[in-house]
């Protein structure tokens, strides 16, 4: 902590806790609206809560068994002659536990405080609607940026705390290899989360959609509807609770990883006598506490006009983010890599063209949003297309949504190979050679790309939970039969919170395929030294033309694949539940239709809770144990090639279910909005054909996109992590 700008760590941390806690009690004592209103949303917050306590009594106990079996395994496999006590007072397999458990708390505090937030704004954000899109607007971003705040401070000082505890301030190079069981408790938290809160909303989604929308033929949300409750409390436990686990898990890991990277370039610095050496693995925190404080300013900016498209008041406030994250790069690129005079290629200063590798990452983050913009807004040429193949049937709808799905890889693989060549390119002209003579620097601005990359994500966060608040707001103005007006302020802001939500995905899909690249030479440089202290041969290259590692890559290529299927196979399952009780209602209760008889809307958010934790065990065993079994029957460079191929892999079929998923719902909206127009100019709106077939396909992209898709971005950085942990395991 020579270095003062290391300050900003904690500083930045603890003021967006505090900003946090401001922004919470501004938006809890703005207008509640009508009994109605209240009625609802204490139902939706019940059901929200109920669930979260169940889900994380499974994941928490999962955890507790996954410590223990780590620290074992770390502890047997190392044996005495590693597991010494000079750091931190206890042998490496219980700290490997211990961390392991602090990041499933902490992830697992993410998930609650998404959730919890969610469901106190969106009875003010439906209550705002009634007067104000603007106030609307401001108190839906509001809450989510409360969520946005803790969750990325968490990570911050979670990090920031665990590397101090093992000794990252006196033995900064050993400190970042110590703490990679921090990462990997995230991370299995997060696949969880992310997949019991995924099935539960999607089944709650489609099973209340097509009863409701479908057969019975009434609005979205409607109070007569068995399943409206537990699709609205699926919202928060889905796209609050999963999005903030996994988020929480993003920023960990790929900060973790990009220490671990910065131990090469300190080992140079030490060598060559620079000052600071160790501000380069200091760097990824510090680069993150600015992007913080970037935001919180940013808030400020969410404002506009009442007749303004509220995207546009958003995207005010992400440019803001985007642009002093850019003055806070600068200022760390230039005090942190101080090279005691040293130039890179062309006399440039090091520090210049690492500060240009970080801007590539920021420019990868603005790239995705409008990327993801484009193919799942409304007001662009894909789900107009998607709007339009709906005129003819469900079939045709289908077909032009997978359609527009798969052609988003091909933007997708060419931004991000661009971000990787350029920041790869960049970190090699700063010219910093190991004694070996090999050139670090292009795998460090990989690093610095991504950190780059993640100084906005309490903002982008926070534009996700603006997403299901606004959904929920829609709700709860349906459900209560709100005025007209606010009607149609909380149809604008949900069309919005597709969109939204969908940039999320695209933004968390970037980051972990800039970070696959970054999470993969980190599990190398483990390799390798644990190979050096074992006097092994040292890792280079990964030989695909080997066959256990061609068939471990065919296996990772595999398990996306597999694992996706069970992940909208349980969606399907626990849907069919639902539809079957929602009929027996309408069935048996023919007073529910004449507003005579009130649905049991309780039973049908137990038949949800009791499937999504029922479903969401296999496909995350699956995920866990296949890189293990892998690793220890064909070996350290097999796990290699599973990691490397199993994330482009994944990267590209998220890509696809995340943005094909998101054209589909908006391509409902779009109809739903009266946007879509017959030959004589009449309006094709509700109640239509092209909408029972708009509906349908919606129901199909519902688990690619709030189910496997997300789940997805968890998976790619679970099997770096997991071989980080267990790289030991592997090397026999």
């Amino acid at each position: 902590m020579e270095l003062p700008i290391t300050w900003v760590i904690p500083v930045a941390g603890l003021a967006a806790i505090a900003f946090a806690l401001y922004l919470a009690w501004d938006v809890l004592h703005r207008d509640t609206g009508t009994e109605a209103m209240q009625e609802i949303a204490e139902m939706i917050f019940e059901g929200a809560v109920a669930f979260i306590r169940r889900q994380y009594r499974t994941i928490g106990l999962l955890a507790i068994g996954g410590a223990i079996v780590i620290g074992a395994v770390i502890a047997i496999v190392e044996g005495p002659s590693v597991a010494d006590t000079s750091i931190s007072g206890l042998p490496l397999g219980i700290r490997t536990g211990i961390a392991f458990l602090v990041g499933a708390a902490c992830s697992m505090a993410s998930g609650i405080i998404g959730m919890y937030i969610s469901v106190r704004s969106n009875l003010r954000t439906a209550a705002a609607a009634r007067s104000s899109l603007v106030r609307a607007v401001q108190t839906a971003m509001r809450g989510g940026a409360v969520s946005g705040f803790l969750v990325v401070a968490l990570s911050l000082l979670g990090v920031y705390g665990i590397f101090a505890a093992y000794g990252g301030f006196s033995t900064p190079r050993e400190a970042p290899f110590l703490i990679v069981g921090f990462g990997f408790g995230a991370s299995f938290v997060a696949l969880f989360a992310q997949l019991g809160g995924g099935i539960y909303t999607k089944a709650a989604d489609v099973g209340s959609d097509l009863v409701g929308k479908v057969e019975a033929g009434i609005p979205e949300d409607d109070p007569r509807n068995a399943g409206v409750v537990a699709d609205l409390v699926g919202d928060n436990v889905g796209d609050c609770a999963g999005r903030g686990a996994d988020l929480f898990e993003s920023t960990a890991a790929e900060n973790i990883g990009a220490m671990i990277l910065g131990v090469a370039v300190y080992n140079i610095a030490a060598s060559a006598g620079w000052p600071h050496p160790e501000a380069w693995i200091f760097f990824p925190l510090v680069v993150r506490a600015f992007g913080l404080l970037a935001t919180i300013v940013a808030i400020f900016f969410v404002r506009g006009r009442e007749d303004e498209d509220p995207m546009n008041m958003l995207n005010r406030g992400y440019w803001v983010t985007t642009l002093l994250s850019v003055a806070g790069l600068a200022l760390t690129t230039s005090v942190m890599m101080n090279t005691g005079g040293q130039s890179g290629h062309s006399g440039i200063p090091v520090w210049l063209w690492f500060f240009g590798a970080g801007l590539v990452g920021l420019a990868t983050s603005v790239a995705f949003v409008y990327i993801t913009q484009y193919y799942t807004s409304g007001s662009w040429r894909p789900v107009k297309e998607i709007a339009e193949a709906s005129r003819t049937g469900a079939a045709t709808n289908i077909i032009s949504g997978t359609a527009v799905g798969y052609e988003t890889t091909f933007v997708t693989a060419i931004t991000i190979g661009i971000a990787l060549i350029a920041s790869h390119w960049l970190g090699e002209q700063a010219g910093l050679l190991n004694a070996a003579g090999q050139n670090v620097g292009g795998i460090f601005g990989t690093a610095v790309a991504t950190m780059g990359m993640l100084m906005t994500t309490a903002f982008i966060l926070a534009m996700d939970t603006f997403g299901p608040i606004t959904d929920n707001a829609g709700g709860i103005a349906e459900f209560s039969r709100a005025e007209a007006s606010a009607r149609e302020i909380t149809d604008r802001l949900d069309a919005v919170g597709n969109t939204t939500k969908a940039l999320t995905k695209g933004y968390a899909i970037a980051s972990a395929s800039l970070a696959a690249f970054l999470l993969f030479s980190a599990y190398i440089d483990k390799v390798n030294l644990i190979q050096s202290r074992r006097g092994g041969a040292l890792l280079t290259s990964v030989n695909l033309a080997d066959v256990s590692v061609f068939v471990a890559a065919l296996i990772g290529a595999m398990l996306v694949y597999f694992f996706s299927s069970l992940a909208i196979r349980a969606v399907g399952t626990a849907a069919q539940a639902i539809i079957v009780e929602v009929r027996r209602q309408f069935r048996e209760m023919p007073g529910i239709m004449d507003y005579t008889q009130r649905p049991d809307y309780a039973r049908v958010v137990d038949i949800t809770t009791r499937a999504a934790l029922r479903e969401m065990v296999l496909p995350g065993v699956v995920a866990v144990a296949t890189p293990i079994v892998v690793g220890v029957v064909l070996g350290y460079q097999a796990v290699a090639g599973l990691l490397m191929v199993g994330t482009i892999s994944g990267v590209l079929l998220a890509t696809v279910l995340n943005n094909g998923g998101g054209a589909w719902d908006n391509a409902k909206k779009y109809i739903e909005s009266g946007h879509l127009l017959d030959q004589n100019g009449a309006v094709i709106g509700k109640k239509s054909d092209a909408h029972a077939a708009a509906v349908v396909g919606d129901t199909v992209g519902d688990p690619f996109k709030d189910t496997a898709g997300p789940s997805l971005h968890v998976l790619v950085k679970l099997l770096a992590t997991i071989t980080l942990v267990l790289a030991p395991l592997f090397i026999r």
